[in-house]
């Protein structure tokens, strides 16, 4: 009877110094008007009529999808979950990119709302930016500044109110998407510093010629899509050159001008390892190429049908945030193991006992302090799991 009553009162004494050491993650819920999984790390908020950012988010959530709402503006309540991945604020009522959003996030989503410009200070901290989708807006101007947004790959402009190329783009843009604008012109210089680019969309636009040699410097570029524009046709001292363009270069030209052919390029091969815009020139949400990778994660597809978008692989497959591997449960948790040695825990009789007071003690005594004895090394595990999950947790 007596060892249960140490083991529960060693227990006890750990599950306290559990909670006063870790209140602040032991409390820790969902909102509730959101759903939540991975550990309550990856919130779903869309879809649910929000004004204002739910109170009791974790700060230490990485997936946050508040699309769908009627947002007018989170000012800077996002500034400080400094583990954010990716924020999807599509289809709200802002009208500018929301101040001070973490330096953490791979991937911003600010489609179907009012932005009517982005300043130079929306995006100057963003170094570790992947995936920037702000379409359909009613974008006529965007400012980047020089050696920031390096690693951003994808960039879609789409479904906006530009009438030319926004200049000075970032460098290592892989894929951008300019479709469904007024565009009427690249000026020269726009395309000079885009050696990476490899999927350029600009068809629905109101191109009637273009500037020979203005793709020239894109040495990458394997697709582009031109059709679906006002081309020139009559007008051959300038046509002709876009058209011998489009016959000689290496990449896949969709949609020639004139109507020529409906492909145009020395390859017309899908390109290895990318896919190709449908008719529409669309993809599914962010979280449905998820559930295709084979993620355990679960989150609700968007209901409108038009959703602007390219052909990006999403950043949190890379980061294998959803991915099941070793050190990771089915919730996506992380599961904790330690190699310290339970020797390192070894139990010290007092130096300062004198041995026959042993004897005297009551034989009830004694047997509470052999229980006692024998359970240390049930002791010694509650003690190893607790310092492990306080340093876990501390890291986070």
């Amino acid at each position: 009877i007596l060892m249960p009553v140490c083991s529960a009162s060693v227990l006890y004494l750990l599950l306290l110094l559990l909670c006063g050491l870790l209140g602040g993650w032991v409390l820790s819920i969902c909102p509730a008007a959101c759903s939540c999984s991975g550990g309550h790390r990856v919130v779903d908020c869309s879809s649910r009529g929000l004004t204002k950012l739910p109170p009791g988010l974790q700060h230490n959530i990485r997936f946050l999808n508040l699309s769908f709402n009627s947002l007018h503006g989170v000012d800077n309540q996002l500034s400080h979950y400094a583990h954010l991945r990716t924020l999807d604020l599509s289809y709200n009522r802002l009208e500018s990119l929301p101040p001070a959003l973490p330096r953490s996030l791979w991937d911003i989503r600010a489609a179907g709302n009012h932005l009517r410009s982005l300043d130079k200070n929306d995006t100057a901290y963003h170094w570790n930016l992947k995936v920037l989708d702000l379409s359909d807006n009613e974008l006529e101007r965007v400012v980047f500044i020089n050696n920031t947004l390096l690693s951003l790959q994808s960039l879609n402009l789409s479904h906006n109110r530009f009438w030319t190329v926004p200049t000075n783009m970032p460098h290592n843009l892989e894929i951008i998407d300019l479709s469904h604008n007024y565009l009427l012109q690249i000026l020269p210089g726009s395309l000079d510093r885009l050696p990476r680019l490899a999927q350029f969309y600009l068809h629905a636009n109101r191109f009637t010629w273009l500037s020979e040699g203005i793709f020239d410097d894109l040495i990458g570029l394997e697709i582009i899509t031109l059709g679906d524009n006002p081309w020139a046709c009559e007008e051959e001292e300038h046509i002709t050159k876009l058209l011998r363009w489009s016959e000689k270069t290496r990449a896949t030209v969709l949609g020639c001008p004139c109507y020529t052919r409906p492909i145009c390029g020395q390859s017309h091969l899908p390109v290895t390892g990318r896919e190709r815009h449908s008719a529409r020139f669309t993809e599914p949400p962010l979280w449905v190429n998820n559930r295709s990778e084979g993620q355990d994660v679960q989150l609700p597809p968007r209901t409108v049908e038009n959703t602007p978008n390219y052909q990006a692989k999403s950043p949190l497959v890379d980061s294998g945030m959803y991915q099941g591997k070793a050190g990771m449960n089915e919730s996506g948790d992380h599961i904790w193991t330690s190699s310290t040695s339970m020797d390192s825990f070894s139990s010290h009789t007092s130096t300062t006992e004198h041995p026959r007071s042993l004897t005297n003690k009551p034989k009830l005594t004694r047997l509470y302090n052999e229980g006692c004895k024998l359970d240390i090394k049930t002791q010694q595990t509650v003690i190893l799991s607790v310092i492990v999950m306080t340093t876990a947790l501390t890291t986070i």
